[in-house]
């Protein structure tokens, strides 16, 4: 017997059973439910509607589909792609896939759904601790992202993003402040708060001194920043650096000289590297960017098929 012919889902994690209305955890299986059928109800008469049963698997398609677009990202317009319109239809021939618009519907009900029950779940706690940062898309749009950390019940350690919003105004600490503050009124946190993470930007340290709470800084910022320091320190390490910078935007930028990279390292037998650029704002960048080269280097294996200019 399919276990969705007597089971109906009710959350993501959660299910019940239209028998005896018992509420089972569900974790993308039917074990537990097949269990619970054979264990109670094989030698009982059943009574499913099987209409009902249908629009039980409906809601659970339409949840995973929902899952999906959040978790991997995923655009609202993948509901018009000829090849996922064909897998589903392989895959439930019955199954109706909304459209881009209700889907679209259907992913903000799933966002109030879970911010409320967050909120429920954040009312519960005695403490909570902040990380923030301003960062900026690449449309050069500025953004500010807060995201909140806490232990529950159980005593587990718990995250949760509270917002990314678009923060057009000029960045200063009143602004920056004022940002925060109306984070923490919306999600009931206001009192809550004990520690803020930021970096150690002037205009962050100023708007934690404003919002009067305990300030820390990043300690992935503070080593970025130990680090490229020590950099500047050695002049010699700095024009390695600087070279290397010149012949990986060189190899990234040129497409000639992309492939050509490519076929010698076929043509030796070894496997395709791409080259790494070093990013500012990750001192381990500039480790990796190294050592890729060196690889590269070993497995070109110094080829005059190469300028080494």
């Amino acid at each position: 017997m399919a276990a969705w012919s007597f089971m109906s889902i009710i959350s993501c994690f959660k299910v019940k059973c239209l028998l005896c209305h018992k509420e089972l955890t569900y974790s993308n299986n039917t074990s537990s439910m097949l269990r619970h059928y054979r264990a109670l109800h094989e030698h009982a008469p059943t009574t499913v509607n099987p209409q009902t049963s249908q629009i039980s698997k409906k809601e659970m398609v339409n949840e995973a589909l929902v899952n999906m677009i959040i978790k991997d990202s995923q655009p609202f317009s993948i509901v018009e792609d000829a090849g996922f319109r064909e897998l589903l239809q392989v895959l439930d021939p019955t199954y109706v896939i909304p459209t881009r618009k209700a889907l679209k519907g259907m992913v903000e009900n799933k966002y109030r759904e879970t911010k409320e029950k967050t909120k429920e779940q954040l009312q519960q706690v005695v403490s909570v601790s902040l990380t923030s940062d301003m960062w900026t898309s690449l449309h050069m749009d500025a953004y500010l992202a807060v995201t909140c950390h806490f232990i529950d019940e159980e005593d587990k350690l718990c995250t949760t993003l509270l917002d990314v919003q678009h923060f057009p105004k000029c960045h200063t600490a009143e602004n920056l402040a004022t940002g925060h503050m109306k984070i923490m009124e919306e999600w009931g946190i206001k009192d809550k708060v004990k520690c803020l993470v930021t970096d150690a930007a002037a205009n962050m340290i100023a708007c934690v001194r404003t919002l009067n709470v305990r300030h820390a800084i990043c300690i992935a910022h503070a080593l970025n920043l130990i680090v490229k320091k020590s950099f500047d320190d050695i002049s010699s390490f700095n024009e390695i650096r600087t070279k290397c910078r010149k012949l990986v935007t060189f190899f990234r930028t040129s497409t000639t000289a992309k492939e050509r990279l490519a076929q010698v390292q076929e043509q030796m037998g070894r496997p395709v590297l791409k080259l790494i650029i070093e990013v500012d704002t990750r001192w381990n960048s500039t480790y990796n960017m190294l050592e890729r080269l060196f690889s590269v280097e070993r497995t070109s294996g110094g080829s005059p098929g190469l300028s080494k200019d």
